[in-house]
């Protein structure tokens, strides 16, 4: 059979592509076609009309609403989460399988059934409740905001390693400011050149709020959620409410949004209602709210997270990267590992332009703790890899490369095939990392970058001695486990055939 299919997750980052390389190998082990259409964060390349054409199903393996969902109208489909496709490919592909049978079957009920899912109203149009939604929509923020975070946060880095930290220092002798930049740039000083990254990262690292504001409330309400969104993450940033104050505009600005959206009004109001009416009340309802009751209160509450955060020393500090690092290996990416990360990043932003301070010391430990379990898992497979499936270790080799690049999603696929092996495994090992980092004190500005930002990270041999053994702690722990395992296994099966020769 000839499948085509949609993949997106609400980041649009890893579990996007996973669903797709998931689904592609299943396909081609049965000996079926499949072509997927990734919509992530990448971009997205729409699938040639003619390979829909010539489908005989359709697999939707999405957490998000399908754009142009009216492409595949009449054909066989199925709708999935997008985590289904990853941990369990094989069972989507017999569903997509027993889809087109069953069309073949009763093309009449078939028929009725597509008509029905395509007059159906988009999922993201339904009420807005529960835990699912809200998470849905702060991680379409987070996934908006990680390219900022990154691309700032590293140039500013940067700046510092090439211009030295006085390039901003307001009043130094050594300050290079944007008038000077611009009225008399000195192309052979490499503080200009320092004070030129950093004036730029400073510039992108100061939309992170509202682009994750913004985009929480777009994930919320749409297009007429932006500018309550925006509006209020840079309010937020503007009296000091930071990271928090952002989340905080986001879903109050996406709900209100929403709410007004569905207000019934003359016919002659609804085509200004998404572009006039919905956002001017929404944003000032949003913004008013910040400044006149939130914003102060929030403010306290940051300020008060920076002084606890440069109040960390000694075991105080190594319990706290304790904790972040197990964190970061819970659920590879999920939920709590943002949440860690986001604590990290929250840190980040309270820090300024300190030239050093335990929130960056955070930064580092956080990211060290999340390259362990894909690293992890490349060794285990690379040490014993008759434990593991021929596909599993070509999963092992590209999975050097992703925990090389902070990118926690990689040790995923080896979660779901022995969650009870890898999640302990990567939790113990991430936690080790993560308190080694803070008890060497390498510190890290650049949020994001794995190992390509090494150059940027403070005491960089023993930022990389902390993953090394967290990896190797890691990564023995998942032999031992999986071990054990195999040989409960194998003590089953040698009973069972002790009995049946009994018998």
């Amino acid at each position: 059979m000839k499948f085509v299919g949609v993949s997106s997750c609400p980041t649009g980052i890893a579990h996007t592509y996973m669903a797709a390389e998931a689904l592609e190998q299943e396909a081609k082990a049965q000996g079926h076609t499949i072509v997927v259409e990734t919509q992530g964060s990448a971009g997205t390349i729409p699938i040639d009309q003619s390979d829909i054409d010539e489908a005989d199903g359709v697999i939707f393996a999405a957490d998000l609403e399908v754009r142009d969902k009216q492409r595949f109208a009449g054909k066989p489909t199925i709708d999935v989460g997008v985590k289904k496709a990853v941990h369990d490919a094989k069972g989507v592909m017999a569903q997509a399988i027993a889809a087109v049978e069953a069309a073949r079957a009763n093309p009449e009920a078939a028929a009725a059934e597509a008509a029905m899912m395509a007059a159906a109203p988009p999922r993201q149009s339904a009420p807005v409740s529960g835990g699912s939604k809200v998470r849905a929509a702060l991680m379409t923020g987070v996934s908006y905001m990680i390219p900022f975070v990154a691309a700032g946060g590293i140039l500013i880095a940067l700046g510092f390693m090439i211009g030295g930290y006085q390039i901003a220092v307001s009043g130094s002798p050594g300050e290079v400011t944007t008038t000077m930049l611009v009225e008399d740039f000195q192309w052979g000083n490499i503080s200009y050149w320092g004070a030129l990254f950093f004036r730029i990262g400073g510039t992108i690292f100061g939309l992170l709020l509202a682009v994750l504001s913004g985009y929480i409330a777009y994930a919320i309400a749409d297009r007429p959620g932006l500018v309550a969104g925006f509006a209020g993450g840079l309010i937020s940033g503007a009296v000091g409410a930071g990271f928090l104050g952002a989340l905080i505009t986001g879903f109050l600005g996406g709900y209100l949004a929403l709410w007004i959206s569905r207000w019934k009004v003359p016919k002659g109001m609804r085509g200004v209602m998404p572009v006039v009416i919905v956002p001017l009340l929404s944003s000032l309802i949003t913004c008013a709210l910040m400044i006149l009751v939130l914003g102060k209160p929030l403010a306290w509450v940051i300020e008060q997270l920076g002084e606890w955060l440069g109040g960390l020393t000694g075991g105080s500090a190594i319990v706290l990267g304790l904790i972040l690092g197990a964190m970061m290996g819970v659920d590879l990416g999920g939920p709590i590992n943002k949440t860690a990360y986001g604590f990290a990043l929250a840190g980040l932003t309270t820090a300024g332009d300190a030239q050093s301070a335990p929130q960056f010391q955070i930064m580092a430990a956080v990211m060290a703790a999340g390259m362990v379990p894909p690293l992890a898992c490349a060794l285990a497979t690379a040490v014993r890899g008759r434990l593991f499936t021929p596909a599993e270790r070509e999963n092992g080799k590209a999975a050097w490369l992703l925990g090389a690049s902070f990118i926690s999603e990689g040790a995923i696929p080896f979660a779901a095939a022995h969650p009870l092996a890898i999640l302990p495994s990567s939790i113990v090992g991430g936690a080790v990392t993560g308190g080694l980092v803070m008890a060497f004190g390498s510190e890290l500005r650049a949020p994001h970058g794995g190992v390509w930002v090494l150059p940027l990270i403070s005491s960089p041999i023993l930022f990389l001695l902390a993953i090394v053994i967290g990896m190797i702690v890691s990564g023995l722990m998942i032999i031992l486990l999986m071990t054990h395992r195999q040989r409960k296994v194998l003590a089953a099966d040698d009973a069972e055939l002790a009995a049946a020769a009994a018998h």
